[in-house]
């Protein structure tokens, strides 16, 4: 909705010529020498041209007109101009009225490009005012699809990347001047030209496994695929090894802490990968010299009779000083859930291989 304001000016002159004799001048009520103001027309005393608000005469000359009566430029502000949504400022002149605001023509903007939506409509998504091209691009990615990146319309089937931007894939034919057959989203794109899949694979050119692009510079071979330098991570912190080692498990690749951590033997004291010896008690995997009693931190190895405290090994000495309760309750509470640990070598000592 659009709403118009305009201004007008009047200016003070003698009255020459506007009126044939005296006498038409006491018939209006005017002196032959009083000072008379033209305003579109009319004539006016010089007291009597005042604003509707204030009684006071016009600064500059200038006065706004509003539903027949006029105003000076502030009480006409005040009473009648909206303010801009945006700067904030009285609108005076054109006003655009959206979004249950007032804003100036040039302050009404779509929300994500900027580009002045005054002439060119705009579209209500989500409480902000967007043009037509940015809405339909909103649309898109909420319903999970793309906008083409030359024709600007919703890609409704899978798109071809080109240039990490998506296209519909009938906008472009095979590279391969043999060729020139309409391309579909499996097309490959070498040194910023487009080719057909069968035209690609002719040119032995290795595909990375994660990006599905060509690897036109240096290739990582794993895992019985190739990959960017970049694109080849670890499958738990996405972190590129980088040319560093790493480890395969169920066809996936893990850095060494990952591998540990997952598949392997983690000390439960320090958290370092034991790549060594390691004692393996209460389900929980410790370096030697870390397996030691809870309690009084003697180290114990695979011959020491210990016993279970929260799920923590208390040598058999400790576990006697205990209070003659608590070793009761500890007994009821262990043979209820049957996690009691009879008095025998509880520990394993297992090699680890790297």
């Amino acid at each position: 909705m659009v709403l118009d304001h305009h201004h007008h000016q009047w200016t003070a002159s003698p009255l020459v010529g506007n009126y044939a004799d005296d006498s038409t001048l006491e018939r209006e009520g005017f002196d032959s020498h009083d000072p008379i103001l033209n305003s579109q027309g009319e004539a006016y005393h010089e007291d009597c041209l005042v604003c509707a608000q204030c009684f006071r005469q016009f600064p500059d000359g200038v006065y706004y007109e509003f539903e027949g009566r006029k105003y000076c430029e502030y009480d006409f502000q005040v009473l009648y101009a909206p303010c801009c949504n945006k700067c904030k400022e009285f609108i005076v002149g054109r006003v655009i009225k959206a979004m249950n605001t007032s804003w100036h023509p040039e302050h009404f903007q779509c929300e994500l490009c900027g580009r002045v939506l005054s002439d060119i409509g705009f579209m209500r998504n989500q409480g902000r005012a967007l043009c037509h091209p940015c809405n339909d691009r909103v649309k898109a990615e909420a319903a999970g699809k793309y906008i083409c990146y030359r024709c600007k319309a919703i890609i409704d089937d899978k798109p071809l990347k080109y240039k990490n931007e998506p296209y519909h894939p009938y906008h472009f034919t095979c590279s391969n001047q043999d060729c020139g057959r309409e391309l579909d989203s499996d097309a490959r794109e070498i040194r910023e030209e487009l080719y057909c899949l069968r035209c690609h694979d002719k040119m032995g050119i290795p595909i990375c496994g994660a990006c599905r692009r060509p690897v036109e510079d240096r290739v990582v071979t794993a895992l019985g695929k190739h990959w960017h330098v970049e694109h080849f991570v670890c499958a738990k912190c996405e972190k590129p090894f980088l040319g560093t080692k790493h480890y395969e498990k169920k066809g996936l690749a893990y850095c060494e802490l990952h591998y540990h951590q997952l598949f392997g033997n983690i000390d439960f004291v320090s958290g370092e990968i034991i790549e060594d010896i390691c004692v393996t008690a209460l389900n929980k995997t410790w370096k030697p010299e870390n397996f030691v009693c809870w309690s009084c931190e003697t180290p114990m190895d695979e011959r020491t009779k210990f016993l279970e405290m929260d799920m923590l090994p208390v040598c058999k000495r400790c576990y006697e000083r205990f209070p003659g309760e608590l070793r009761r309750r500890l007994t009821r509470h262990y043979e209820a859930a049957q996690r009691i640990r009879p008095l025998a070598p509880e520990s394993t000592i297992a090699h680890v291989s790297s």
